[in-house]
């Protein structure tokens, strides 16, 4: 029974520490891009190739043939 008297205090602080790391990565920003990482692993860091694919996600609505031009 004494060890109640420890593990809850114990357990109260580790649940408030981990609400507070939760709003603080809320509030950094670490939840903004969620696609972005997912994305990030298809393309190759040295293709040089790389910025032109993320050129051509962003003017999405530019036509097929513009788009391929290198």
């Amino acid at each position: 029974m004494a060890a109640l008297y420890v593990l809850i205090p114990i357990a109260v602080v580790l649940v408030a520490i981990a609400i507070w790391v939760f709003f603080w990565a809320v509030d950094s920003g670490q939840y903004d891009d969620l696609e972005g990482p997912a994305h990030s692993i298809l393309f190759d860091d040295e293709d040089p190739r790389h910025k032109a694919g993320v050129e051509q996600a962003e003017d999405g609505d530019a036509p097929a043939d513009e788009r391929h031009r290198d």
